[in-house]
């Protein structure tokens, strides 16, 4: 194996999302194939273990304690694990181990009163209790104890060993006990799972994946000699604790960063006006390394939008005009954000600043005309709009009139699934309209497009849009409702400045994705090819060099 590159490179690598895991994988892979620890020559030939392996299930067959089976699904040794070692040797699973079926017990004497014995079903293998308790009568070879094996049947095939009391197998539930020739059931578990993984892979197309007795009969594991087997199982609890240890690292190293960039936007969202330019260089000259997920870049632009809507993202300025606000002094309005107004801002509603009207109901009885490409809520998403495989809607010309959009039109979902959603059309040369699963705002001179969405967004992020919805199973945001609705509205042309910075903001966050996305795929491709050489013995490491 060659470890020298991994560790050389691990400082990079680690930061990829699920590093640990594909190093716990990785150490499970070279376990499996022999490549985790030496061959010691002094160690008994695992042939002579084969051989008591047979003559073990030779004389259980001569006893009656086991029966051949009529029936197996052969698993082809390299399509689960492949390239292990020449001295070790093949045995199936059930030669070497008692593998066990649960029974279908009556559900009418299922508890949760915990009467009775505990009932391991599929969902309870992982955990040290189960959710159901079984208050019947039952056979002993259903009990399960404290170290026995075990493997849901459906879904993902995982092998648990039951660290909880005594309980009963239920059906669909294997358990896998009775180890022969003391062969070491945690070195057996770790090729098992692999080779369960395997099975799994060949139920790709089903809902549900099922194992069969037949599978399980079939099932072959690779046998090292004892001494090894010993050795291998050591050795892989060694790395898994450092797996342990480095998933902490990150976890508390993601923590610390995670409260970082909260504080640093802490910071923004209730700013202090003497220190309020010295925070906003801070955050942005900590973004890089605060921001390491795509969460905390969608946390910077919840932040740079509640900015902008409270007045905090440009500076006022007096030749802007505007109205004198000394009364507001930002207390509780119900409706509305909580905030002091700035001098030069007012608040007001809808009504006051645009017309807003529902779209046309889809009528295909009632509806004539041509047909017109039409907006539904399925199309708005917050601050885009999706256009591609427009349906068509037959209106008259005076119909079209009526509800085409024109740049600059905000749209706003009334209903349903994305109720509350905002974004502004960006015009065009096709007529659209919209359908009445839409409101479309129109802003006079005083009220910028984009500037409103922004309102919409936060009002929305913050619950208070939630406040003028009616209806109980499916809420609606009524046109009356949304005339009603009250927002902060500064200077036409602070708005225009203000749209403009968050549009520079916005762009450094796509920016920050991008490296992100590209960060994380270099990651990604380093701690393949490194695991992949690590893989490989040195002798073909130097080979490769020299050639």
């Amino acid at each position: 194996m060659n470890a020298a590159a991994l560790l050389a490179h691990y400082a990079r690598i680690a930061e990829a999302p699920d590093a640990v895991a594909r190093l716990r994988r990785f150490v499970l892979d070279l376990a499996v194939r022999g490549k985790l620890v030496p061959q010691e020559t002094e160690d008994e030939p695992a042939s002579v273990l084969l051989q008591q392996v047979k003559q073990e299930w030779a004389r259980l067959l001569k006893a009656g304690a086991v029966r051949e089976p009529t029936n197996a699904v052969q698993v082809r040794r390299e399509d689960s694990i492949s390239e292990v070692p020449e001295h070790w040797r093949w045995a199936r699973l059930i030669e070497i181990a008692k593998p066990a079926y649960g029974f279908a017990f009556s559900s009418a004497r299922f508890n949760s009163e915990r009467r009775g014995m505990p009932l391991i079903r599929i969902r309870d293998i992982a955990s040290m209790d189960t959710e159901a308790y079984f208050d019947g009568n039952f056979e002993s070879e259903y009990i399960v104890k404290t170290g026995d094996y075990l493997v849901g049947m459906d879904g993902d095939f995982n092998l648990r060993r039951w660290r909880g009391p005594d309980a009963l197998l239920n059906q669909r539930v294997m358990r896998i006990n009775g180890w022969r020739c003391g062969i070491t059931s945690e070195y057996v578990r770790l090729p098992l799972q692999f080779v369960l993984d395997h099975l799994h892979g060949l139920t790709s197309q089903t809902t549900v994946k099922h194992l069969s007795a037949k599978q399980v009969n079939g099932i072959e594991i690779p046998l090292p000699p004892l001494a090894e087997q010993h050795r291998i199982v050591a050795k892989v609890d060694e790395l898994m604790a450092l797996c342990d240890r480095l998933e902490a690292a990150r976890t508390a190293r993601e923590a610390t960063r995670d409260r970082l960039a909260a504080a640093s936007l802490a910071r923004l969202n209730t700013p202090d006006l003497e220190t309020f330019p010295a925070d906003v260089r801070f955050a942005l000259d900590a973004l890089p390394a605060l921001t390491t997920r795509p969460d905390q870049i969608k946390q910077l632009r919840q932040t740079t939008l509640n900015l902008a809507v409270r007045g905090k993202l440009v500076p006022q300025d007096a030749g802007d005009g505007g109205w004198a606000n000394t009364a507001d002094l930002g207390q509780p309005v119900e409706g509305r954000l909580a905030m002091p107004l700035p001098l030069s801002w007012r608040w007001v509603s809808v009504a006051d600043v645009a017309s807003a009207r529902l779209g046309k109901m889809l009528d295909a009885a009632k509806n004539q005309g041509a047909p017109v490409p039409y907006l539904g809520n399925t199309n708005v998403h917050w601050f885009d709009i999706r256009t591609a495989d427009l349906k068509t809607i037959p209106l008259s010309e005076e119909e079209v009139e009526e509800y085409r959009l024109r740049a600059g039109d905000v749209l706003i979902c009334e209903g349903g699934h994305g109720i509350g959603r905002a974004a502004v059309w960006p015009g065009g040369d096709e007529v659209v309209v919209f359908q009445k699963a839409l409101h479309r705002v129109r802003p006079n001179a005083e009220l910028d497009s984009n500037y409103f969405s922004y309102c919409c967004f936060v009002y929305f992020d913050s619950g208070i849009m939630q406040t003028y919805f009616t209806g109980v199973g499916i809420p609606h945001f009524t046109g009356r409702a949304l005339a009603k609705l009250s927002f902060p509205l500064p200077p036409l042309a602070e708005q225009h400045r203000i749209v403009a910075k968050v549009n520079a903001l916005m762009a450094l966050c796509d920016q920050l994705e991008a490296s992100l996305t590209t960060a994380s795929t270099t990651r990604a491709r380093l701690l393949e090819a490194t695991l992949r050489q690590a893989l490989q013995p040195a002798e073909e490491t130097l080979l490769e060099a020299a050639q």
